[in-house]
């Protein structure tokens, strides 16, 4: 959704939540006021509406997001964006509710402003028949590595909906930050999990199958259409249907083995499909060179148990051009980013510290 806004002089004052607060769990803290320019909407979504506007207080750009809040539930996005808080994580900086005059009930998440999206920022090339910068790419699927490393790891949360419409960008810096948690979970393995989740080109095979004791692997799966899409300026799999999704998978992977179908659900037990043979991916992406094949391979396998993790993608050959680049350029984009830079605490924090050494050996610039 393209956002856009018309600004009048009014200055809407609200009292307001802190995004990130050390109260106890489950009680609001203390509000606190701020000051902002009213908009007019004239952006909608299906979850909602979305404005951009800049505190006064602060001077910061942000973009709110209105959605209409059950009575009966919490709101899963915000306890889920309360918690989170990494340089690859779109910010809550504020939040508020409102009564509308019908009584209906609005939560606003106040989040940091981003310029685009990645679906807006591919776009702007496959509109001038152009490929997207492959550093560009590598920066930003490195990014977003980092990004559901942290996820997965340090916040146990899946975000089930990885695509280019929730990845925000910069294209001036390379900024990436990933968005709208209106998805995202924290997985349990005694709680089953709707299937039907995850936009349909980027959903894992292990969801049409109809598996609801799905892991975190299933964004994995999701970022690795991301970057096939990057690179080919479309979808690699679009799928008209669920079936249909399965379908397009079939026509690049080949049929799912037996042992395949079973570890993505032992459950399943429907119809055969007709032996095809998988499609050679340096076939598929006839430019590309092996490191980017194989890390398309690693990420697009039909277990989920033989996918990569994120952190294994974060070591992947392919991102050694940012850790070992002499182009000056590039390098102060890796530095002003901070891409090599990495925090015990939320980022190696599942890791022996045997593990973590050898990671921190492999990450670190050569």
């Amino acid at each position: 959704m393209e956002i856009q806004a018309i600004t009048n002089s009014s200055i809407v004052h609200k009292q307001v939540f802190e995004g990130h607060s050390h109260a106890k769990q489950d009680r609001e803290q203390d509000t606190i006021t701020i000051s902002y320019p009213a908009t007019e909407v004239v952006g909608h979504g299906s979850f909602g509406v979305v404005f951009t506007t800049q505190v006064r207080e602060t001077g910061d750009r942000v973009a709110i997001k209105k959605v209409l809040q059950d009575r009966r539930f919490k709101n899963r996005e915000l306890e889920v964006m309360k918690q989170l808080q990494h340089p690859q994580v779109v910010d809550l900086k504020y939040y508020f509710y409102e009564t509308d005059p019908q009584g209906e009930v609005y939560l606003n998440l106040i989040l940091e402003f981003m310029p685009q999206s990645l679906y807006q920022r591919l776009r702007h090339f496959v509109s001038q028949r152009s490929n997207m910068p492959r550093i560009e790419i590598k920066l930003y699927m490195y990014q977003l590595a980092k990004c559901l490393n942290y996820l997965h790891k340090h916040a146990a949360v899946c975000h089930r909906d990885i695509k280019p419409q929730n990845l925000l960008v910069d294209p001036e810096t390379y900024a990436l930050k990933l968005c709208d948690f209106g998805s995202a979970k924290q997985l349990k393995p005694s709680e089953p999990n709707v299937s039907y989740i995850c936009s349909r080109y980027y959903r894992a095979p292990e969801l049409i199958f109809g598996a609801t004791n799905y892991t975190v692997q299933i964004d994995i799966w999701s970022s690795g259409c991301v970057m096939a899409e990057l690179i080919l300026g479309q979808p690699m799999f679009p799928g008209e249907s669920g079936i249909d999704q399965l379908v397009e998978i079939i026509k690049i992977l080949g049929t799912p083995t037996k042992q395949e179908i079973c570890s993505m659900n032992p459950n399943y037990m429907e119809h055969k499909f007709p032996q095809i043979r998988p499609i050679p991916l340096a076939k598929v992406f006839k430019r590309e060179d092996q490191e980017t094949i194989q890390l398309l391979s690693d990420v697009l396998r039909y277990n989920p148990t033989e996918r990569f993790t994120a952190l294994q993608c974060l070591c992947s050959p392919y991102f050694d051009e940012l850790r070992s680049t002499t182009d000056p350029e590039l390098a102060s984009v890796v530095s002003n980013l901070r891409l090599m830079e990495f925090c015990d605490e939320y980022e190696f924090d599942t890791l022996t510290p045997e593990e973590a050494k050898v990671i921190k050996q492999r990450l670190q610039p050569s």
